[in-house]
């Protein structure tokens, strides 16, 4: 990062920026606690946060810029160089590393010709690997200015980013068409979602996420198979499964009340330790 002091933003976007700034802050009991929004709202403006960005929010809670930078390099989703107008990123984490995000990740870079953390010529695209995208049901898992792209292959990451670079209207799996990184970044900060249809395209739980939950109540998932995997805890036996576990057995997670005095192997008073083998002198 360059030397501060940072150079201040131009009048304009200062007095625009200054007007976000004080309806986010005014949200909180505590200035300070509008932090991280307001990192978003100077990543909106530049596509990262800058020196001029940490400056600002620095200037705006009565902070320290030591004190925004350690916040904002806390942070992967913030920035430390310019992200291309879409922000492209590839699990690289265990489940979807072994389904083939590291795969994805190599072909995708050397598709690019970009290295992690780089932007291509055109400012179009910018690839990051990311330890854990949070949505393992459907690995290997990318995305793009934070919406979901499911199930991907090597082949199906390069088309995204091929109709990415070529302005074609693109859809995740789950939401609204993508908007740009910026757009992205202003809409993280707390103001709204104006595009027509937006917030009616949300996307909820698929089948996968869900799964868990439908076994949980005793329904059948497609394909068949047992409706109970595991027994609701703290119901009766009445309907469990024949040779198995009574459903109102505890789970691992159940510890007994008197640990001590429950345990079998334990001699002596439950109420006391027990007498040490060869009395008091021992």
């Amino acid at each position: 990062m360059p030397a501060l002091p940072a150079p201040d933003y131009p009048a304009d976007v200062r007095a625009r920026l200054d007007a976000d700034a004080k309806e986010l802050i005014g949200r909180y009991p505590v200035a300070r606690s509008a932090l991280l929004p307001l990192l978003h709202l100077v990543q909106s403006e530049e596509g990262w946060v800058s020196p001029t960005g940490i400056r600002f929010c620095a200037e705006q809670l009565g902070l320290t810029t030591a004190e925004v930078t350690a916040v904002a390099t806390f942070y992967t989703m913030y920035r430390r160089r310019p992200a291309g107008k879409y922000h492209v990123g590839v699990c690289t984490n265990t489940l979807c590393a072994v389904l083939g995000g590291d795969q994805i990740f190599a072909e995708l870079k050397e598709h690019l010709g970009i290295e992690n953390n780089e932007t291509t010529e055109d400012g179009a695209v910018s690839i990051e690997h990311i330890e854990c995208n949070a949505a393992c049901d459907y690995a290997p898992v990318m995305t793009v200015n934070w919406e979901f792209f499911d199930n991907q292959t090597p082949e199906s990451a390069k088309r995204l980013v091929d109709d990415l670079r070529a302005g074609h209207t693109v859809l995740p799996t789950r939401g609204a068409a993508l908007c740009t990184f910026r757009e992205t970044s202003r809409i993280l900060a707390g103001f709204p979602d104006e595009r027509p249809g937006a917030l009616d395209a949300s996307g909820a739980g698929g089948a996968p996420s869900l799964a868990g939950l439908r076994l949980a109540r005793g329904e059948t998932l497609p394909g068949g198979g047992a409706a109970r995997v595991v027994s609701p805890r703290h119901q009766d036996g009445a309907d469990a499964a024949p040779g198995g576990p009574s459903q109102g057995a505890p789970s691992a997670h159940d510890a007994p009340a008197e640990t001590a005095a429950s345990d079998p192997h334990r001699t002596g008073d439950a109420a006391g330790p027990a007498e040490p083998e060869g009395g008091e002198d021992r």
